[in-house]
């Protein structure tokens, strides 16, 4: 599958509506008990962008984009305005080997907590710390197409290796043609623009 590091407009992702889902079979017995089956063990998000369209120009930006993706063929990134940075966020704790870090996202709810993998991390936002200390750039290498932080030299043994970034998520389009419907002249509406998250 290919994947363009383009990210969708944010002004019209803006205007979207979505978030995390996951997928569940619930299997109801004779006496009313549920079996349920969870058959991913991390969320995949989905978004739907019609409702972000508000001008012309910016109905022109996005049959542009949508065409230059070719509907669902190419993968992109996106900024959920609702979920997209976190600060302080531990990522590892040094082992004085381990060079190479994954940055995450955690989730803590009620004891529970949910590690999310940050494939995507937004070039100029991050900021990576050893025990509280912000480290110089010179320190680490990132790769913004995966997320994965590279330092020269191994964090030593119980060192907390923490990060402040932003961050898309990857997606494509969940449809290969746009109808709009002409309302009045210069007047467009989109009832359905739906993205799913991709994993890479």
């Amino acid at each position: 599958m290919a994947f363009i590091e383009v990210r969708f407009p944010t002004a019209i992702a803006y205007g979207s509506a979505g978030g995390p889902e996951y997928s569940t079979d619930i299997v109801i017995t004779q006496s009313g008990y549920e079996q349920r089956n969870a058959n991913w063990s991390q969320a995949r998000a989905r978004y739907n962008v019609a409702h972000g369209v508000k001008t012309q120009a910016q109905l022109d930006t996005l049959i542009a984009f949508f065409r230059a993706r070719k509907g669902r063929a190419d993968g992109f990134r996106f900024k959920d305005w609702t979920d997209y940075q976190v600060t302080a966020q531990l990522i590892a704790t040094g082992d004085g080997t381990t060079t190479v870090f994954q940055l995450v996202k955690s989730y803590l709810s009620g004891g529970v907590t949910e590690s999310r993998i940050v494939s995507k991390p937004v070039s100029g936002t991050v900021n990576l710390y050893l025990n509280g200390t912000l480290q110089a750039g010179s320190a680490y290498t990132l790769d913004i197409t995966t997320g994965l932080v590279t330092f020269h030299t191994a964090p030593a043994g119980s060192v907390a290796v923490s990060a402040d970034f932003q961050f898309d998520v990857p997606v494509r389009f969940d449809t290969d043609r746009l109808s709009a419907t002409i309302d009045s002249y210069g007047s467009n509406s989109w009832h359905d623009i739906p993205l799913v998250e991709v994993r890479v």
